[in-house]
């Protein structure tokens, strides 16, 4: 819902209904527009402001952006992105949101990822496929959270978002969860022990990129 209500709001802004610099409605007229909810108002205009579409001037309003460059909203473009592309992506932000979440780790955040990787853990051991792909999204998720740069979490999430279906079409058991499960565990082992060198280096032997 939040994809199609960003998509038509940038429809109107491109047919001029909201012109640069020009103040949108506020959220209850949004809500009514468009007849959803505030959350879906908001991850609307999240991700137009992501895209740089919007501005977000907080006690003033939201406001049209000036047009420039790509005005695509992150979550469309993501949709129409290959596996391959997608992946490749993930990969990369995996290295870094480790070697952040070392050095930026809360007790919370770490409490957090040890419960996903718990539940990866069993579920490989027990065959289910689709529950070791979502566990794996989540601890990986819990780590761009740990990083504490919020920028690098949303586009992780949306990214991990986009690839599960492939994923469910890539693993056909619970093989490859099982195997890398230690090296999951060594990255969880260096986040703890605040080591951002070490958590680079697993979570790049992890995705492939084995240095």
């Amino acid at each position: 819902m939040a994809d199609e209500v960003a998509s038509r709001l940038e429809q109107q802004i491109s047919l001029g209904t909201y012109k640069p610099n020009e103040k949108l409605p506020v959220e209850p007229e949004l809500m009514k527009m468009f007849g959803v909810g505030r959350s879906t108002i908001r991850e609307a205009v999240k991700n137009l402001t992501n895209s740089g579409l919007l501005r977000v001037q907080q006690g003033v309003g939201t406001f049209v952006e000036q047009a420039t460059g790509n005005r695509e909203p992150l979550g469309q473009r993501f949709k129409r992105a290959s596996f391959e592309d997608l992946d490749e992506v993930r990969q990369l932000l995996e290295m870094k949101i480790a070697e952040k979440a070392a050095l930026n780790r809360s007790e919370k955040d770490i409490d957090t990822i040890q419960h996903y990787l718990s539940i990866r853990k069993t579920a490989a051991k027990e065959g289910l496929v689709e529950e070791c792909i979502e566990t794996d999204i989540q601890f990986h998720v819990a780590i761009a959270e740990a990083s504490k740069n919020p920028i690098l979490a949303d586009i992780y999430k949306s990214t991990a978002v986009h690839l599960k279906k492939g994923f469910l079409q890539l693993y056909k058991d619970t093989q490859a969860f099982t195997q890398t499960q230690r090296l999951h565990e060594q990255l969880f082992e260096s986040i703890v022990a605040g080591d951002a060198k070490k958590a680079w280096h697993y979570a790049a032997r992890i995705t492939g990129h084995i240095l």
